[in-house]
């Protein structure tokens, strides 16, 4: 009994003279006499408690496409409660969709887990497979509701309260409430569709191929008609045209030559986005590969066997089809057309947002990617307030080292005035100003307030709007995550432009989109643009080289060679085109 005492003495008295030891201590000892002692210490000590860390604020990120992934992984996730809610529980490479619709790339070397990507944050972040269907921002709230069936009762609604809330949803396929377009169409925006694609095609083919049809059924059966001639679309002619010359045509020699692609487009040319050169050459190279390019059509209706489009010299046509699809821009998701009717955007395309990527008239709320654009602010709604800012002395008039001296800040606020310079081959500030006044040779030109609204009256004509594209979704990403990595830092430190209107200066520099690179499979035989490169797709993206910037790549392939088509676009000037 005595050594048990001494265990008992020993053992409470070490507990209380270490702090560090568990708050429950129990000691069984058995003493020689048989019997059996036991101790227990649950005795807590204050200085034992771990100081409790600031709560974070949670920031809820909705979509996992190219501007939610990429703000995740460029998001330092230390500084916040993270959680991601999305119906689609994977990244895609979307660029090389066409790509998998002829089996050029499996559909499984361009996805990726978005919990592979949230793995390696190396945080808790929590990932739910749903759909919002409504916004709540008076009360920071999200609506959502599962895509998963389950066997418990209930609708599979929950709640999701947020501080910050990134909306990356993306768009859906615009329609233009065209009759039988959803019914009938196949869409190029998910995996699943290029995987739909080509199954139809194949089916269109084997169809083709059944010994009871005549020619007229067969080539009904074998024409392929693309609605819509952006990137896309003309990407999506040409990977199918390689895949009928290249494979199928092997496969089924005796129906090869009944095949027909048309592609229509309502505008007079296709790729109306680029550089005219450009589209000339592709609808060149389509008129000598066969594929029927259609422009100035309109699609009226689609039918299960028909396509019926208006073209203002020949009226209605109607054209049988074997397989559609249609891509002719995009939409907005019928859950963010609510939000904006509650924020006072309804009569919009899509969210507006400022330079800074938030939601106007929205507390905490941000949108980045194709379901929303940048409302950038225009010189002449702050051309008072402009002028008050330069006018440091106060005179009533401006001179052209006054406005140097405010030049970097406007520029950087309004982009367009720079835009504006360039386009009229100005070398600067000075020579806005001097041409204004009528005076080019005197060096020291002040203005009025007048004077200087119609030296910058042309200005905003420069305002740009950025297309809906992966680029610009993954650097908007990149971009708001890296405002949220610096919000404490900004807010004793900003490091954006002065306020125009009010007093000091923003937290961060507005967004600029920076034009790295855009390579587009027009034709066929081009190579793999990332063979050699990394595994993981975004990185793949981004690792293309920085000083393409000022470049826009694309492979074209004449006859048996490929040419490499370089179009270098200077600081100013001109496009000059080099071939390699």
């Amino acid at each position: 009994m005595r050594w048990a005492a001494f265990l008992w003495e020993g053992a409470s008295g070490g507990a209380r003279r270490r702090p560090g030891v568990s708050n429950l201590l129990l000691v069984v000892a058995a003493a020689s006499s048989g019997g059996l002692v036991a101790y227990a210490d649950s005795g807590s000590d204050a200085a034992v408690e771990k100081p409790q860390l600031p709560q974070r604020k949670k920031v809820v990120v909705l979509g996992t496409g190219w501007g939610g992934t990429t703000f995740l992984r460029n998001l330092d996730t230390r500084l916040y409660d993270v959680q991601v809610i999305s119906p689609r529980n994977y990244f895609a490479f979307t660029p090389l969709l066409p790509s998998v619709t002829s089996g050029t790339v499996e559909p499984r070397s361009i996805v990726e887990p978005i919990r592979r990507v949230l793995e390696k944050k190396g945080e808790e972040i929590k990932f739910w497979e749903a759909e919002c269907f409504k916004i709540d921002p008076q009360n920071k709230k999200i609506h959502c509701r599962s895509n998963l069936g389950t066997n418990l009762d209930g609708n599979g609604e929950f709640l999701v309260d947020y501080d910050y809330l990134v909306v990356a949803v993306g768009a859906r396929v615009n329609t233009f409430n065209t009759p039988g377009v959803v019914e009938n169409c196949h869409f190029l925006k998910e995996v699943e569709d290029a995987q739909k694609i080509r199954r139809s095609v194949m089916d269109c083919f084997e169809r083709a191929s059944l010994p009871f049809l005549d020619e007229e059924e067969r080539r009904k059966n074998l024409h392929f008609v693309v609605v819509g001639g952006g990137p896309t679309g003309v990407e999506f002619a040409a990977s199918l045209h390689d895949f009928v010359t290249e494979d199928l045509s092997k496969l089924y020699p005796s129906i090869q030559h009944l095949v027909k692609i048309s592609l229509i487009e309502a505008a007079d040319h296709i790729l109306t986005m680029f550089d005219k050169r450009i589209t000339n050459f592709a609808e060149d190279k389509f008129g000598r590969d066969g594929i029927d390019v259609k422009t100035g059509y309109k699609v009226v209706k689609v039918s299960k066997d028909a396509i019926t489009m208006q073209n203002p010299g020949t009226g209605d046509i109607s054209v049988p089809y074997g397989m559609a699809v249609w891509s002719t821009g995009i939409g907005t998701r019928p859950f963010i057309v609510e939000f904006m009717k509650q924020i006072g955007q309804g009569n919009r395309r899509v969210l507006a947002t400022d330079e800074w990527l938030r939601v106007r008239e929205c507390d905490g709320v941000y949108a980045i990617g194709d379901c929303a654009t940048i409302n950038q602010r225009r010189v002449m709604e702050d051309i008072s307030e402009i002028f008050r800012v330069a006018d440091k002395d106060k005179s009533g008039t401006l001179t052209v080292k006054e406005i140097q001296d405010v030049l970097d800040d406007i520029s950087m606020r309004y982009p367009q005035l720079q835009l504006y310079l360039k386009s009229k081959q100005m070398n600067g500030i000075a020579d806005l100003v001097r041409s204004a006044k009528g005076d080019a040779e005197k060096e020291s030109v002040e203005l009025n307030i007048e004077e200087f609204k119609k030296a910058l009256s042309l200005v905003d004509s420069q305002v740009k709007f950025l297309p809906a594209t992966a680029q610009v979704a993954s650097q908007q990403g990149q971009y708001l995550a890296r405002c949220f990595n610096k919000m404490k830092d900004a807010e004793e430190h900003p490091e954006g432009p002065i306020r125009i209107r009010g007093e000091g200066r923003h937290r961060f520099r507005p967004f600029r989109f920076l034009f790295h690179h855009s390579f587009a499979q027009c034709f066929h035989s081009w190579p793999n643009p990332f063979h050699g490169l990394h595994s993981d797709p975004i990185a793949e993206y981004q690792a293309l080289p920085e000083h393409s910037s000022k470049s826009v790549h694309l492979l074209f392939s004449e006859s048996d060679s490929i040419t490499v088509l370089i179009l270098q676009v200077p600081a100013s000037g001109p496009i000059r085109p080099s071939r390699r």
